[in-house]
């Protein structure tokens, strides 16, 4: 699949397991920050929280059924500039654990087709349930997932315990 930014550029996307998580460090932290300046009450939960921390959680929940990660790759700079994580648990429950657009690169399709092609592979695999989880203070995508079929189901909260 290709996307065109501009008559020199070409998106080229990549896909694999969890053994192409380091390749997208820099992205997840710059989408680590976006999460932090968007925070309304858990900030340091985003300053404290490392590309490490969040590898070591994503290999664990591999070890549950398979992990797919998609990159949208700038053929004219090399660059990775958009990724994709899905899971599909052996239990048959999928969930959509991360996605990010650099952005410059937004408005593109970038984005859509990192989704459409996660939950493709998702039924590939069988999944009869599929979520994904969004970020406090990050409503704003709850209109692009809708997209897809994604809506708010349930609102989990979590006690702050004097961390914040």
């Amino acid at each position: 699949m290709k996307c065109e930014k501009n008559l020199k550029t070409t998106i080229i996307y990549r896909s694999g397991d969890e053994s192409l998580l380091d390749d997208i460090q820099a992205l997840w932290e710059a989408l680590n920050l976006n999460h932090r300046d968007a925070a309304v009450i858990f900030k340091s939960h985003y300053e404290n929280f490392t590309f490490e921390m969040r590898k070591k959680n994503l290999l664990q929940k591999a070890k549950n059924g398979q992990m797919r990660i998609e990159i949208a790759v700038d053929q004219e700079t090399a660059q990775n500039v958009g990724y994709c994580i899905s899971r599909v648990e052996f239990s048959g429950d999928a969930e959509m654990e991360s996605l990010y657009v650099q952005d410059d690169y937004r408005g593109l399709g970038l984005g859509a087709a990192l989704l459409s092609n996660a939950i493709a592979w998702m039924d590939e695999m069988g999944a009869h349930t599929k979520t994904v989880s969004v970020a406090g203070g990050n409503e704003k995508v709850f209109s692009f997932y809708a997209r897809f079929g994604f809506y708010p189901r349930k609102t989990l909260l979590e006690q702050i315990n004097g961390r914040e």
